[in-house]
């Protein structure tokens, strides 16, 4: 089956880290870019960050520029999310993706919950 399952979520305090993990299935990993998005309640659903199938480029929302760092582990079909510098804002639920085209999600893992709060 195709698919995408994230780990790694949970309660932090501002400044504190966290580390996401996506483990992907069923499909040639190494082919695709892979994203990340978000939605906090009531808000849209947002890029956070983006790599290329070789993480030759990543790309990062100006929000998260310096504090969060994508990468990827083509021989362990991982995807992952460092987390640094955390803020109230980041809370959300995060979603690993795969990307058609590069920019375009066409498959999403079942997301994994962050809060950070004080």
């Amino acid at each position: 089956q195709v698919q995408l399952v994230e780990s790694g979520g949970g309660a932090a305090r501002p400044g504190d880290s966290l580390r996401l993990s996506c483990t992907a299935s069923g499909f040639l990993f190494s082919a695709f870019f892979m994203g990340w998005y978000r939605q906090a309640p009531g808000k849209e659903r947002e890029m956070v960050a983006r790599i290329s199938d070789q993480a030759e480029r990543t790309y990062y929302r100006d929000s998260v520029k310096g504090r969060f760092t994508i990468s990827r582990d083509n021989v362990k079909n991982t995807l992952y999310l460092q987390m640094d510098n955390l803020r109230p804002e980041d809370t959300a639920d995060y979603y690993c993706v795969r990307l058609y085209g590069a920019y375009n999600p066409d498959l999403w893992g079942q997301g994994t919950q962050v809060t950070v709060s004080s």
